[in-house]
């Protein structure tokens, strides 16, 4: 079974919490996603490969660990994981950026696949797969299922808030994927958002309706 790591470092929480708020404003709301990504990766990126090197500072040679391994890919779920992608670029701005269009019916609440375009080398890269909120977790499923058919082989699921129902579907379908959030809530409602969440994650960042 995936494992689901909850990220609560004061400053996310804090920040998360002017992100719930009705009266913070699409400018500030995608500010403060930004911040709240880049502060994620950090965790997320914990346990990448490292390989020690030697450098030469001003004083003498040393050795010194780096990166090693599989380069990385940030995958947004569009369009609300779109507002993720800079701030986890800030820390590891070295990462090829793919995109995945989904959307949600409202009658079944089933998602709907409209695009998707990845880099070549898909396969041989550590994915992220990113969107604000894991809701039903159908949209999340989908577009894990879609990566690997395109060869993706170690992917992680990153987002702000989840709902229960949404970790225990990805955990159902995608047991090897390893889940990272900010915010575990406490249930959807019955038109599938998230209680208490943040609204809707996309109209928020881009001021629509």
């Amino acid at each position: 079974m995936s494992r689901v790591i909850q990220v609560e470092h004061p400053l996310i929480l804090h920040k998360l919490a002017f992100i719930r708020s009705k009266n913070t404003g699409a400018k500030d709301f995608r500010e403060l996603v930004e911040e709240v990504s880049m502060l994620m990766a950090y965790e997320v990126t914990r346990d990448l490969a490292t390989e020690e090197v030697e450098i030469e500072t001003p004083i003498c040679k040393t050795k010194c660990k780096m990166l090693s391994g599989k380069k990385i890919a940030i995958v947004p779920i569009l369009r609300a994981g779109l507002g993720m992608v800079d701030g986890m670029l800030k820390l590891i701005p070295a990462a090829k950026i793919g995109h995945i269009g989904l959307y949600r019916d409202e009658e079944t609440l089933q998602p709907v696949e409209y695009f998707c375009k990845l880099p070549q080398d898909i396969a041989e890269r550590d994915v992220m797969v990113v969107d604000p909120m894991l809701a039903t977790g159908g949209s999340a499923a989908d577009a894990l299922t879609l990566l690997k058919k395109k060869g993706a082989k170690n992917l992680r699921l990153v987002c702000l808030i989840s709902s229960p129902e949404g970790i225990k579907l990805v955990q159902e379908t995608h047991p090897d994927v390893d889940i990272y959030v900010a915010g575990i809530d406490e249930r959807l409602n019955e038109k599938g958002y998230i209680i208490p969440g943040l609204g809707d994650a996309g109209d928020r960042l881009y001021g629509t309706k």
